[in-house]
């Protein structure tokens, strides 16, 4: 079960990209335009969804999680399966997760939604080690 903190949804401003688009002032290929590594992480690190693509309407979107953090080091800056979030949130203080949508097909993609994760123990202390 998550503790998710300091929420931050990305909908409005979601909502005003995609209305510059039906309205002409933005092209598809300019917020059509996922790079290589955000498609191969939502092949294999996404958790699809029954949301279709705003932009081509031809596939449901992928959502990935990134996790960044200065006590992830190594793995800061890396794509994470729900089971991972859920073990990392055991195991370190504090992470910042940003879910982004993706469509495989069209390859347009938005950040949709931050979180802070985390046992909220200084240092990455987890909570078997907190007592002792």
């Amino acid at each position: 079960m998550r503790n998710q903190r300091q929420v931050v949804d990305y909908a409005l401003q979601r909502r005003a990209l995609l209305a510059d688009v039906r309205a002409g002032r933005l092209g598809k290929k300019d917020v059509c335009d996922a790079d290589p590594y955000l498609l191969r992480a939502a092949k294999f690190h996404g958790t699809a969804s029954t949301t279709p693509c705003p932009v081509c309407r031809e596939e449901a979107v992928t959502n990935v999680s990134w996790v960044f953090g200065d006590e992830l080091r190594h793995i800061s800056g890396s794509a994470r399966t729900q089971d991972e979030l859920d073990r990392m949130e055991q195991l370190f203080g504090e992470f910042t997760v940003h879910v982004v949508e993706v469509c495989r097909k069209c390859r347009w993609n938005h950040l949709v939604l931050s979180y802070v994760l985390g046992t909220g123990t200084p240092h990455g202390r987890s909570k078997r080690t907190a007592g002792q």
